[in-house]
């Protein structure tokens, strides 16, 4: 399933896989419903077709589908992206993979051990590595290695073109053991996710000098050390292809070559049909086609009940073959020429229904999860009630249901934003915000002086003449509502003649009419602001101080804390000591600045006014910014409950839909939104990778603000200060405790509500084995293979 998530290549990248499509765990229990203590449920499996070794055949290529030939394949590159990933794990030494319960691994196939050997005066983690482990071109795996990549990503020399080097600046020296197998680190200052480090690890040849780093790693590889090596990239294709290694000391790989394809998610159904992709990550349409492709296995020829002409009905079938030949030249060959191009659609879509019967859909639940981010810098969501009153007002679990339930997924929403179900460590934390409560979401806008009749007030500064327009305005509407009332009276004279029988039958439907009407305004008010950017003259830019906001020097400012609800919710989140006073990191200043809406965006139409809140003479309305793609389709769906959600607690949302390439960079990285859904990939090292994603924003010498990864700029020092004992605590237990208590922070700021994890499916020919819906583990490429020989000679790219 495509969803649009972050990217990789900010300012300290997360290791694990960047989302720009759409597990291995079971999602947590509902919101506020949780102990204190830490959550053990059990995962939702991987779906992969496990197989033993010996009985998956030797030989024959698969070929796996990636959205675009990577930019690079130096992973710690800005633009390094999934497909960089995916390629890289087949061919350089990862030496502690994920396992299945998201929890980093020891790799038997690089590592003998690695263990803290000392922690005073400082700590000491030495390294003993495989004695069979070599590069492609025969040289030992050594410390030569660890060392070049230490100096190429601790950020002193930058002359190297890295995008993050997180941890790496925590190391002091690096040492040769008792030989070149043995490599002792010392770092500086104790850090908790050493174990993140030197994964993946490149060869020397490549980390040792600027142009080999920068230049040399982003088109090839030709020193690797995995159960594959990189044999070509063809642009013309679109393929990247590997081959088996045959200096390879573990287990043999199964395939002779594995070939990466460039295929665009919205081609994947026809590439599968074809036979060009053997793997490849789907949405839910295609999904269900290959279902009932499956289902239709039996149908003895006779037509399918879906797909192209399944919506005729037999009086349509009539009507159009007695156009055809009727007397009316030109309607009977309008007529034929339909039947003819419905007949070759109904060909085709049988003929890749039949293809699509060759393959099985994996499904699991990624290592990612989808969040609603309230962009905390400016408006009305910079008042921290706001932000908690929209996350109080949200169904989650009905939210998760959208996505996950026709997928036959766990469809709960998630309870953490550090770790997913099933992780060491994971808690839900949500009651730290609270959950859903229409009642209490209403009660803290009105404490924040959002009202029903906020928006028809002039502003404290209201000079005479906008009042006397106002006024003028109010007599111009309260002369219509008079008019209004007269025509109704008219009306209803008219039908006193009626029987007592019509009477009734007529107000029966009046009354389902206004309750449709109703609906329909309900919709149609939000669809008035609602424009695709690009599809109209309309820029899709914030109005100037929002489309300026990444240079205005704004430095967040969260308004002060509701006097009861913000109380309660802080001594939930154990910010509050016993006798009331707030912890100083965690006081913050400001007030709630006014809505803005794009350039160009219409107005809220009249009957999202009518119980919309509003203050100093402005209503109570969101910029909600979402992808227009294809494959977007889900999120668009929960974008539009949200709406709903909110405009019950009369909250305004303005949905602007835009292009999937532009989502991100134009819209989320810059600002220039309100809400957004987007989502972040799960981590093993929580610490390291979650710090810049809630690290407070902090302004910078040109008077811009500096948000690393934190898209909702949403932070406090209390936070930041959690992150960095986590860190440094080489306790696990007691690092856990710390990101446990990082988590209820984050939810009481309200910047990210997480919603649910993400689905992940996969169709695979059903010959595969050991490949599909991953989950949290890392695949092993040595073990991927068919489970019976494909006929001697048959192409790669076969036709099913």
């Amino acid at each position: 399933m495509s969803h649009v998530g972050v990217p990789r290549g900010t300012v300290r990248k997360r290791r694990s896989l960047a989302l720009l499509t759409a597990g291995v765990l079971t999602i947590p229990v509902l919101a506020g419903c949780s102990s204190g203590g830490e959550e053990t449920s059990r995962g939702v499996p991987q779906d992969i077709a496990p197989a033993a070794r010996e009985t998956v055949a030797d030989g024959s290529t698969a070929n796996w589908a990636v959205d675009a030939l990577p930019a690079t394949f130096n992973v710690f590159q800005a633009d390094a992206d999934s497909a960089t990933t995916r390629i890289t794990g087949a061919l350089l030494p990862t030496l502690f993979p994920m396992d299945r319960t998201g929890r980093p691994k020891l790799n038997p196939d690089y590592l003998e051990s690695a263990k803290i050997i000392e922690r005073e005066p400082r700590q000491v983690v030495l390294y003993k590595l495989n004695q069979q482990a070599v590069w492609s071109d025969g040289r030992e795996i050594g410390a030569p290695d660890f060392v070049a990549q230490w100096r190429a990503l601790r950020g002193k020399d930058s002359a190297f073109w890295t995008a993050r080097n997180a941890g790496y600046e925590r190391i002091e020296k690096i040492e040769r053991g008792a030989d070149d197998l043995q490599v002792r680190v010392t770092f500086s200052k104790p850090y908790a996710d050493w174990r993140a480090l030197f994964s993946p690890l490149y060869p020397k040849e490549i980390t040792g000098s600027p142009d080999a780093f920068n230049d040399g790693a982003r088109t090839t590889l030709k020193n690797t050390a995995g159960p594959f090596v990189l044999r070509g990239v063809s642009k013309s294709k679109g393929t990247v292809t590997l081959a088996r290694n045959p200096r390879w000391w573990g287990d043999r790989a199964k395939l002779d070559t594995l070939v990466f394809r460039a295929v665009a998610p919205k081609d994947r159904t026809e590439a599968l049909a074809e036979g060009t992709v053997d793997i490849a990550d789907i949405d839910a349409a295609t999904a269900d086609r290959i279902t009932l492709a499956r289902r239709d296995r039996g149908g003895n020829g006779q037509p399918l009940n879906h797909g192209p002409g399944s919506e005729i009905t037999p009086a349509q079938a009539l009507r159009s073959w007695a156009l055809a030949h009727g007397s009316d030249e030109v309607a009977a060959e309008t007529a034929q020429a339909a039947r003819k191009k419905n007949r070759k659609a109904v060909a085709a879509y049988a003929t890749e229904q039949k293809a699509l019967r060759d393959f099985a859909v994996r499904k699991s639940l990624e290592p990612a999860y989808t969040q609603l981010a309230l962009n905390g810098e400016s408006g009305p969501l910079a008042d921290d009630r706001v932000r908690r009153a929209v996350a109080r007002a949200l169904d989650r679990e009905e939210l998760a249901q959208t996505v996950l339930g026709p997928l036959g997924l766990p469809a709960k929403p998630l309870g953490s934003h550090l770790a997913l179900a099933g992780q060491p460590g994971y808690k839900d934390g949500s009651g730290a915000l609270g959950e859903q409560n229409t009642k209490e979401a209403q009660a803290l806008l009105a404490d924040a002086g959002w009202t029903r009749g906020g928006a028809a007030e002039p502003p404290k500064d209201t000079k005479a003449g906008s009042e006397a327009e106002k006024k003028g305005g109010k007599d111009d509407e309260a002369e219509a509502e008079k008019k209004t009332a007269e025509d109704e009276k008219d009306a209803k004279s008219e039908k006193d003649g009626k029987t007592a029988e019509e009477d009734g039958a007529e107000d029966s439907a009046a009354e389902r009419e206004k309750d449709d009407r109703d609906s329909e305004d309900s919709a149609a008010s939000r669809e008035e602001g609602l424009y695709i950017v690009g599809d109209d003259n309309k820029p899709g830019a914030p109005a100037p101080a929002a489309a300026n906001a990444a240079s205005a020097g704004h430095v967040l400012a969260p308004a002060r804390t509701a006097a009861v609800q913000g109380t309660a919710l802080l001594r939930q989140a154990g910010l509050l000591a016993e006798d009331g006073a707030v912890a100083a990191t965690d006081k913050q200043r400001g007030g709630a600045a006014g809505a803005y809406a794009p350039v160009g965006t219409a107005a809220p139409a009249p009957a999202a006014a009518k119980g919309q809140l509003g203050k100093d003479g402005k209503t109570l309305t969101l910029r909600f910014v979402l992808p227009s793609g294809p494959g977007s389709q889900s999120l668009r769906s929960v974008g539009d409950k949200i709406a709903a959600m909110l405009e019950k607690i009369g909250v305004g949302t303005e949905i602007t839909k835009v292009p999937d390439e532009s989502y991100f960079k134009d819209h989320i990285a810059s600002g220039a939104y309100d809400l957004a859904l987007y989502s972040w990939p799960a981590t093993a090292y929580p610490a390291t990778d979650g710090r810049p994603i809630y690290a407070k924003p902090e302004p910078a010498t040109d008077g811009s603000l500096l948000v690393e990864q934190n898209y909702t700029r949403v932070g406090t020092d209390h936070i930041d200060q959690l992150f960095d004992k986590a860190a440094a605590e080489l306790d696990e237990k007691a690092a856990r405790e710390l990101m446990k208590q990082a988590d209820a922070r984050i939810w009481a700021a309200a910047g990210s509500i997480p919603l649910f994890q993400r689905p992940q499916l996969v169709a695979v020919d059903k010959k595969l084995a050991n490949v599909g819906a991953f989950g949290f583990a890392a695949p092993r490429y040595q073990d991927i293979g068919f489970k019976s020989r494909q006929a001697a000679g048959s192409p790669a790219d076969r036709k099913k």
